[in-house]
């Protein structure tokens, strides 16, 4: 399963507030600069966001976006089902619009189904706290962005 773009980079939002010291706030250009993405896109989350209840955004000079709950309250299974738009992994997830033949004999569809709930069900024992954790005495300004192992 990948996860949109949409989704990765309001998690990302997320867990750069929830490593900010208190009081937690930021602008979009700090973050967007911080993470080396889109400002327009992450305007888009950020708004997103807002209306979901995840973040607060205060205008004006000293303002900026903060949690709208502790981080310790938001689980990162709920921010995946409420960010991603579709979570058909493949086309027989959506009834209305398959064209699948082998949907009444199929085995497949049962695994992944079983799959996705077992992806999603990890998702739900973490937090947002659980991903900005980083150990002892680590702050946002001592992060390194490290790439992903190419294979």
């Amino acid at each position: 399963m990948q996860l949109t773009q949409f989704t990765d980079l309001s998690l990302r939002l997320l867990i750069y507030l929830a490593r900010l010291p208190e009081p937690g706030l930021a602008t979009i250009s700090e973050i967007a600069d911080y993470h080396q993405i889109s400002r327009n896109h992450l305007v888009k989350v950020a708004n997103s966001l807002a209306n979901q209840g995840f973040i607060m955004s205060t205008r004006g000079k000293g303002g900026g976006l903060q949690l709208a709950r502790p981080a310790y309250a938001i689980g990162l299974g709920e921010v995946v089902r409420r960010t991603e738009q579709n979570m058909n992994l493949v086309e027989c997830f959506d009834i209305p619009s398959n064209q699948c033949r082998l949907i009444r004999n199929c085995f497949l569809k049962a695994t992944l189904y079983e799959a996705q709930r077992a992806f999603m069900s990890v998702l739900d024992k973490y937090t947002l706290a659980d991903a900005a954790s980083l150990g002892a005495n680590t702050e946002l300004s001592s992060l390194s962005i490290a790439t992903p192992p190419v294979t």
